[in-house]
Protein backbone atom coordinates (compact mmCIF):
# COMPACT_ATOMS: atom_id res chain seq x y z
CA UNK A 1 0.00 0.00 0.00
CA UNK A 2 2.98 2.40 0.99
CA UNK A 3 4.12 2.24 -2.63
CA UNK A 4 0.80 2.63 -4.11
CA UNK A 5 0.53 5.77 -2.21
CA UNK A 6 3.76 6.93 -2.59
CA UNK A 7 5.47 5.32 -5.64
CA UNK A 8 5.64 6.43 -9.24
CA UNK A 9 4.23 4.87 -12.46
CA UNK A 10 6.57 2.76 -13.56
CA UNK A 11 6.90 2.42 -17.67
CA UNK A 12 9.05 -0.51 -17.93
CA UNK A 13 9.46 -3.13 -14.74
CA UNK A 14 12.39 -5.41 -14.51
CA UNK A 15 12.97 -8.54 -13.00
CA UNK A 16 12.04 -8.77 -9.61
CA UNK A 17 13.91 -11.90 -8.10
CA UNK A 18 17.39 -11.62 -7.47
CA UNK A 19 18.75 -13.26 -11.07
CA UNK A 20 22.27 -12.87 -12.01
CA UNK A 21 21.65 -10.85 -15.24
CA UNK A 22 24.85 -12.46 -16.99
CA UNK A 23 23.18 -15.90 -16.57
CA UNK A 24 20.10 -14.61 -18.29
CA UNK A 25 19.50 -16.04 -22.12
CA UNK A 26 16.19 -15.65 -22.60
CA UNK A 27 13.91 -12.36 -22.14
CA UNK A 28 10.32 -12.67 -21.74
CA UNK A 29 8.20 -9.51 -21.75
CA UNK A 30 4.77 -9.42 -21.00
CA UNK A 31 2.07 -6.88 -20.05
CA UNK A 32 -1.03 -7.75 -17.98
CA UNK A 33 -1.95 -10.60 -15.70
CA UNK A 34 -0.26 -13.21 -17.48
CA UNK A 35 3.10 -11.52 -15.46
CA UNK A 36 1.63 -13.51 -12.69
CA UNK A 37 1.27 -17.14 -14.14
CA UNK A 38 4.98 -16.64 -15.53
CA UNK A 39 6.46 -15.64 -12.59
CA UNK A 40 4.83 -18.80 -10.48
CA UNK A 41 6.03 -21.04 -12.84
CA UNK A 42 9.37 -19.63 -13.71
CA UNK A 43 9.64 -19.79 -9.74
CA UNK A 44 8.31 -23.07 -9.37
CA UNK A 45 10.84 -24.37 -12.67
CA UNK A 46 14.06 -22.73 -11.30
CA UNK A 47 15.13 -20.96 -14.66
CA UNK A 48 17.41 -19.06 -13.26
CA UNK A 49 18.72 -18.70 -16.89
CA UNK A 50 15.36 -16.34 -18.11
CA UNK A 51 14.11 -13.02 -17.18
CA UNK A 52 10.58 -11.70 -17.07
CA UNK A 53 10.12 -8.06 -17.76
CA UNK A 54 6.81 -5.70 -17.44
CA UNK A 55 5.87 -3.72 -20.10
CA UNK A 56 2.89 -1.00 -18.50
CA UNK A 57 2.80 1.41 -21.67
CA UNK A 58 2.92 0.89 -24.87
CA UNK A 59 2.19 4.19 -26.49
CA UNK A 60 4.44 6.66 -25.86
CA UNK A 61 6.49 3.28 -26.47
CA UNK A 62 8.84 3.44 -23.87
CA UNK A 63 11.67 2.60 -26.30
CA UNK A 64 14.80 4.47 -24.02
CA UNK A 65 13.76 2.51 -21.23
CA UNK A 66 13.20 -1.20 -23.08
CA UNK A 67 17.03 -0.50 -24.85
CA UNK A 68 18.13 0.06 -21.11
CA UNK A 69 16.64 -3.20 -19.63
CA UNK A 70 17.90 -4.63 -23.39
CA UNK A 71 21.19 -3.58 -22.59
CA UNK A 72 21.38 -4.66 -18.83
CA UNK A 73 21.42 -8.59 -20.22
CA UNK A 74 24.79 -9.06 -21.55
CA UNK A 75 24.24 -12.58 -22.60
CA UNK A 76 20.21 -12.78 -23.92
CA UNK A 77 20.00 -14.90 -26.86
CA UNK A 78 16.30 -14.55 -27.25
CA UNK A 79 13.48 -11.70 -26.29
CA UNK A 80 10.15 -13.44 -26.75
CA UNK A 81 6.84 -11.65 -26.40
CA UNK A 82 3.60 -13.32 -24.28
CA UNK A 83 0.19 -12.40 -24.23
CA UNK A 84 -3.00 -14.00 -23.23
CA UNK A 85 -4.71 -12.51 -26.42
CA UNK A 86 -5.10 -13.94 -29.50
CA UNK A 87 -1.90 -13.16 -32.00
CA UNK A 88 -4.03 -10.78 -34.03
CA UNK A 89 -5.65 -9.04 -31.23
CA UNK A 90 -2.75 -8.16 -28.68
CA UNK A 91 -0.13 -6.21 -28.68
CA UNK A 92 2.15 -7.93 -30.72
CA UNK A 93 1.28 -6.36 -33.65
CA UNK A 94 2.39 -2.91 -32.47
CA UNK A 95 5.32 -4.41 -30.68
CA UNK A 96 7.11 -6.28 -32.76
CA UNK A 97 8.22 -4.08 -35.11
CA UNK A 98 9.12 -1.88 -32.16
CA UNK A 99 11.35 -4.72 -30.76
CA UNK A 100 13.31 -5.28 -33.88
CA UNK A 101 14.05 -2.63 -33.77
CA UNK A 102 15.47 -1.72 -30.45
CA UNK A 103 17.46 -5.41 -30.77
CA UNK A 104 19.04 -3.72 -34.32
CA UNK A 105 20.31 -0.51 -32.52
CA UNK A 106 21.85 -2.75 -29.47
CA UNK A 107 23.90 -4.70 -32.06
CA UNK A 108 22.89 -7.89 -30.50
CA UNK A 109 21.88 -11.14 -32.47
CA UNK A 110 18.97 -11.93 -30.32
CA UNK A 111 16.23 -13.23 -31.75
CA UNK A 112 12.48 -12.71 -31.31
CA UNK A 113 9.52 -14.62 -30.96
CA UNK A 114 6.00 -14.61 -29.66
CA UNK A 115 4.39 -16.76 -27.27
CA UNK A 116 0.25 -16.83 -27.19
CA UNK A 117 -2.90 -17.87 -28.53
CA UNK A 118 -3.17 -18.41 -32.25
CA UNK A 119 -4.52 -15.66 -34.21
CA UNK A 120 -8.91 -16.01 -33.60
CA UNK A 121 -11.95 -14.28 -35.40
CA UNK A 122 -12.79 -14.06 -31.16
CA UNK A 123 -11.31 -12.99 -28.06
CA UNK A 124 -11.60 -16.13 -25.84
CA UNK A 125 -12.17 -19.66 -26.72
CA UNK A 126 -15.27 -20.39 -25.05
CA UNK A 127 -14.26 -23.15 -22.70
CA UNK A 128 -12.32 -23.00 -19.56
CA UNK A 129 -11.02 -26.03 -20.14
CA UNK A 130 -9.33 -25.21 -23.55
CA UNK A 131 -8.60 -21.22 -22.03
CA UNK A 132 -6.93 -23.42 -18.80
CA UNK A 133 -4.78 -25.59 -21.78
CA UNK A 134 -3.96 -22.68 -23.56
CA UNK A 135 -3.25 -20.74 -20.88
CA UNK A 136 -0.90 -23.39 -19.78
CA UNK A 137 0.60 -24.23 -23.14
CA UNK A 138 1.67 -20.35 -23.36
CA UNK A 139 3.19 -19.91 -20.31
CA UNK A 140 5.51 -23.11 -20.79
CA UNK A 141 6.26 -21.80 -24.72
CA UNK A 142 7.35 -18.39 -22.95
CA UNK A 143 9.56 -20.03 -20.38
CA UNK A 144 10.73 -22.57 -23.55
CA UNK A 145 9.27 -25.55 -20.81
CA UNK A 146 8.50 -29.08 -22.48
CA UNK A 147 4.72 -30.11 -21.29
CA UNK A 148 6.46 -33.59 -19.96
CA UNK A 149 8.69 -31.41 -17.80
CA UNK A 150 6.46 -28.80 -16.48
CA UNK A 151 3.62 -32.09 -15.46
CA UNK A 152 1.27 -30.30 -17.94
CA UNK A 153 1.02 -33.60 -20.81
CA UNK A 154 -2.30 -34.60 -18.87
Amino acid sequence: MEELATGTFQTVIDEIDQINKADVTRLVLCGGKVYYDLLEKRREQELNNTAIVRIEQLYPYPEQRIAEVLASYPNVKEVVWTQEEPKNQGAWLFIAPRLYDDVMKAGKQVRISYAGREASAAPACGSPYLHAKQQAQLVNDALAIAAEQSGDSK
